[in-house]
């Protein structure tokens, strides 16, 4: 499938208005960044196997770890466009993607894991 940068953008930026505004407080200051693909060395240091992909990284200090200390790097989400362009079918499908994999990637912000996301289905 093949989009441009800025109709991605535009897919991230809905899936972001999903958050309910009562959490939208908590995301300030982290930052959303899109990629076109992880670098084999992080997809290494993460054990995805060769055969798998990443769509989304979460980055950074959880809320439920404590306030930030000195020499954190600032929280960061990271959406992979390359694999969600190559995985998903049409644009209905990209866009249920994108919003799975940005709540999920908020999730980790948030201090859920994935063995909890997998319980709530969003793994």
């Amino acid at each position: 499938m093949h989009m441009s940068d800025q109709a991605f953008r535009k897919l991230v930026d809905e899936a972001l208005a999903l958050v309910p505004e009562e959490f939208r407080p908590y995301l300030e200051g982290v930052a959303v960044v899109l990629e076109d693909w992880a670098p084999d060395a992080l997809l290494d240091d993460l054990g995805v196997p060769e055969d798998e992909t990443l769509y989304g990284l979460y980055s950074g200090r959880a809320l439920t770890e404590g306030p930030a200390q000195s020499g954190d790097l600032p929280p960061r989400i990271t959406i992979y466009r390359g694999p969600l362009l190559e995985d998903c079918l049409d644009e209905d499908d990209l866009r249920l993607e994108i919003a799975t994999t940005v709540i999920h990637e908020i999730a980790h912000h948030f201090g859920i894991g994935e063995d909890r996301l997998e319980e709530l289905g969003w793994g």
